[in-house]
């Protein structure tokens, strides 16, 4: 034996079902006599950035996440600090926030930021002194630059 066979009922859900003439009309009349543009559209090409500067946007983000750019803007604390002499009355600026281990004037935020960027970037001259396609006087400048560099960012943390 055959299984019925239902009948088909319209979904109301369905875009082409109203009861209403009107909005047949204004659906249909319109677009007998319209027709869409031909468009010839190019599609937009973006190029990519050169790796330079990727490296240096990735820098200065590094260089602005390490020097405390958020602290600076939330807390806004001075730029730099003074305190006074108790011999001869003199007013000396301070670099470094005395007393509080997770606060810092700007100048010492900007400072050690500045410290850390440098050794980095003597890496990085390491890493380029090490490529063997390049002449031999090159070579010898980024690596005696990235020794000079990684040695005053790690002797600047001592002073």
């Amino acid at each position: 034996m055959a299984p019925k066979s239902e009948p088909q009922v319209s979904d109301p859900s369905d875009n082409d079902y109203s009861m209403d003439p009107i909005f047949h009309i204004l659906r249909i009349l319109p677009f007998s006599y319209l027709r869409p543009p031909k468009l010839r559209l190019k599609i937009p090409t973006v190029n990519l950035p050169s790796s330079m500067t990727v490296f240096t946007l990735i820098l200065l983000t590094y260089f602005m996440v390490v020097s405390g750019i958020v602290y600076d803007v939330i807390v806004e604390p001075p730029g730099i600090g003074s305190t006074q002499d108790r011999f001869t009355g003199a007013v000396k600026p301070v670099v470094f926030m005395p007393g509080r281990v997770n606060g810092q004037y700007i100048i010492e935020g900007l400072s050690s930021g500045f410290m850390f960027v440098l050794g980095g970037v003597g890496i990085v001259l390491l890493d380029l002194a090490l490529d063997k396609n390049r002449e031999k006087s090159v070579k010898v400048s980024f690596a005696s630059a990235g020794i000079v560099f990684v040695v005053i960012a790690y002797v600047m943390r001592f002073i």
